[in-house]
């Protein structure tokens, strides 16, 4: 909202507050008052959106990065790798789980991520690029379930 009544939050100056007042606008479904700020809760809805897609590409990426590591680095299998992987998984199937639409897109997550995957890793001491494939060796199933290369 560009300019606010007494008593009405801007979007543009205390958020907390405006989205607290446009949440009892909706409950109270006051969808025809002149202080609910439709466009702004729009962009925030689509929003949380999007950070639900960034999120699950982030766990994605640090799953794929250590499994790249566990196959590529055996001697230097450690606990961390260990646990990060499982902490990835974990976040992963919970996000799922709370969001079902996002499980057909893993496939195109994989694909998205992969490059800086394979760039990353290749900061590793020893590895380069040339190390990966071009394309993720794992399956969506392989980083998502109990799959733990040799």
């Amino acid at each position: 909202m560009t300019t606010a009544e007494p008593g009405v939050a801007n979007y543009d100056h205390d958020f907390y507050l405006w989205t607290q007042q446009q949440a009892d606008l909706l409950r109270q479904r006051q969808f025809n008052r002149v202080d609910l700020d439709v466009e702004n809760i729009a962009e925030e809805i689509e929003s949380m959106g999007r950070r639900e897609k960034h999120s699950i590409r982030s766990y994605l990426f640090n799953v794929m990065m250590h499994l790249l590591k566990w196959q590529y680095q055996p001697d230097r299998r450690g606990t961390s790798w260990e646990l990060s992987i499982h902490n990835g998984r974990d976040q992963i199937a919970w996000q799922i789980k709370d969001s079902p639409s996002l499980r057909p897109q893993l496939s195109a997550f994989i694909d998205d991520v992969y490059p800086s995957v394979r760039r990353n890793t290749a900061g590793e001491p020893g590895l380069s690029q040339a190390t990966f494939p071009e394309q993720c060796p794992f399956t969506v199933e392989q980083i998502i379930s109990d799959y733990w290369p040799e």
